[in-house]
């Protein structure tokens, strides 16, 4: 898994960094199909003040893209809840993936088991 993390107007220290890595491990323990993620850690005093750290990811898996963001007023506060998002997006896209999987055998072998028989009426 790629992961590449970025800041605007905000410089990623080491433990940023750290704290990124780690949380995109444990959602890589839940879906190992992973292709880049890019995490981009912003600083934003737009709003008045509060909630002014961003976390944004844009993950790539194989035929689809997701994007979280979470604002907080502590970056890491921010990456935690990031984190928390994109986790419950794969486990989201994990399980439709296996149900169309189920479903898809299901419908191949619906009829299997049954034997469809054409008897003759003998005519009189």
């Amino acid at each position: 898994m790629n992961v590449s993390i970025s800041g605007h107007h905000i410089s990623v220290t080491d433990a940023m960094d750290t704290a990124v890595r780690e949380k995109m491990t444990k959602i890589e323990r839940h879906f190992d199909q992973i292709q880049s993620v890019q995490v981009i850690l912003s600083l934003d005093n737009s709003n008045s003040g509060k909630k002014s750290h961003k976390a944004e990811a844009i993950m790539r898996v194989s035929g689809q893209e997701m994007f979280v963001q979470a604002f907080e007023d502590d970056m890491y506060k921010a990456i935690n809840e990031m984190a928390d998002k994109l986790d419950r997006q794969v486990r989201k896209y994990k399980t439709r993936q296996e149900r169309k999987k189920t479903q898809g055998a299901g419908r191949s072998g619906r009829y299997a088991d049954s034997e469809v028989t054409t008897e003759t009426v003998p005519t009189v």
